[in-house]
């Protein structure tokens, strides 16, 4: 069974009409409707350190979290640092 969505306003534009299989191109966003989003560098930092450990074969235990909080707490600096090592001590690139 296929999931059903609300009609819109504006239905599909076609392809240069239909193909052969029926299907629409989706007009493009509209970049005014967009919505304004900054992810918080801690955020980042942790996300990038769950990808570098998880890169190494090192999986966080379930208590490794507020260790890896902390760690995202500390300047930029001492990330690329902590980066630095893990990938020198686990002989991969980025």
């Amino acid at each position: 069974m296929h999931p059903t969505t609300a009609p819109t306003a504006t239905a599909p534009t076609p392809a240069r009409g239909r193909d052969m299989a029926g299907d629409f191109l989706l007009q493009p966003p509209n970049p005014a409707e967009r919505v304004a989003c900054r992810v918080d560098p801690v955020d980042l930092r942790r996300l990038d350190l769950l990808a570098l450990l998880t890169t190494a074969g090192i999986a966080p235990s379930a208590g490794d979290r507020a260790a890896i909080d902390q760690l995202s707490v500390l300047p930029g600096s001492v990330h690329t640092a902590l980066h630095r090592w893990l990938e020198q001590a686990y002989g991969f690139c980025r």
